[in-house]
């Protein structure tokens, strides 16, 4: 599997592993993702193989007074690569990015139906923060998952 950062070219083979991966409330509409994907303040790495994308995470940073801050918009693998690391390398690279970016803690909302999304992020020393009601529809809780960022020191 080869990993690297979204190219304009790569959105229709993205948006497809959307379509695979969520239903809706879940789905991201195509402008919200092209949106999500050309912030300044994002990053997108794309996880393939032979020139098919397997899988795609998003992250986004900031910068508030209090504490740079990054937050992991999706995070999606498809079916038939799920159990392979894809979803764990996917998730050491938004790390990285926001490391780099200077964040101090990532955070991500998660179905709280969605096991697998659970367990991953649970198992890279993520703790649940919250519950919010009604996030992806009526009836349709989250829970809010957060991570401190460790830096490296600097020489």
């Amino acid at each position: 599997m080869d990993y690297r950062l979204y190219r304009d070219d790569d959105f229709t083979q993205l948006y497809n592993i959307e379509l695979a991966c969520f239903e809706p409330p879940f789905r991201f509409s195509r402008q919200t993702m092209r949106r999500l994907i050309a912030d300044p303040d994002s990053a997108t790495w794309i996880a393939e193989e032979q020139e098919q994308m397997a899988g795609f995470a998003i992250l986004y940073w900031a910068q508030p007074p209090e504490q740079p801050l990054a937050y992991i918009q999706t995070l999606e693998v498809l079916p038939a690569h799920r159990s392979r690391g894809v979803g764990r390398e996917l998730l050491r690279r938004v790390e990285e990015s926001a490391s780099s970016a200077g964040a101090h803690v990532i955070w991500l909302h998660v179905a709280e139906s969605n096991a697998p999304a659970i367990r991953l992020y649970e198992a890279h020393g993520y703790s649940q923060q919250g519950r919010e009601e009604n996030f992806y529809a009526k009836g349709i809780p989250a829970l809010l998952y957060a991570k401190p960022i460790e830096h490296s020191p600097t020489a």
